[in-house]
C-alpha cells in the first residue's frame, strides 16, 4: 500500500505531456499513477487520497475543471495539492484561486520537478 504522502495522480490524456509530468513528479520523490481520463480519475479519487495531483484542463468524459471542484469539496482530500497543467489560458485564469499551481503548457521536466519536489517537503497550504 502506498503511503497518501507519496502518493502522485498524472490526469492527463496526452501521453507524451503524461510521461513527461510522470518522470517528473518520480524524480521529486513521488510513486506516480497516470490516469487518461476524468471518469476513470474521478473513480480513483473516490478512494485515493493522493498528495499531488497534476491535472490537465481538457479531458474526455469529465473535465479537469470539475475534478478540482470534486477535490477541493472533499474533506479527505483538504490537504491534496493541485498543479493545474493546460493550454487554455482562458480557462486556467479561472482557476488561479482553486489551485495550488497554475502551469501553462508546455512544462519543462525540470520546472515541474523542482515544484513538485518542494510540495513533498513543504507544509503550507500554497506555494
Amino acid at each position: 500500500m502506498l503511503n497518501n504522502n507519496s502518493l502522485a495522480l498524472v490526469i492527463e490524456d496526452d501521453e507524451g505531456h503524461a510521461n513527461l509530468f510522470c518522470e517528473a513528479l518520480q524524480k521529486a520523490g513521488f510513486e506516480v499513477e497516470i490516469i487518461r481520463d476524468g471518469r476513470a480519475a474521478m473513480f480513483r479519487l473516490a478512494v485515493a487520497t493522493p498528495a499531488v495531483v497534476v491535472l490537465d484542463v481538457n479531458l474526455p468524459f469529465v473535465s479537469g475543471v470539475d475534478i478540482l471542484r470534486y477535490i477541493r469539496s472533499e474533506a479527505r482530500l483538504v490537504k491534496t495539492r493541485v498543479i493545474v497543467a493546460s493550454a487554455n489560458s482562458l480557462i486556467t485564469a479561472t482557476l488561479h484561486d482553486q489551485a495550488d499551481l497554475v502551469l501553462m503548457k508546455p512544462i519543462s521536466y525540470y520546472q515541474l520537478r523542482d515544484l513538485s519536489a518542494r510540495l513533498r517537503v513543504d507544509d503550507a497550504p500554497s506555494i
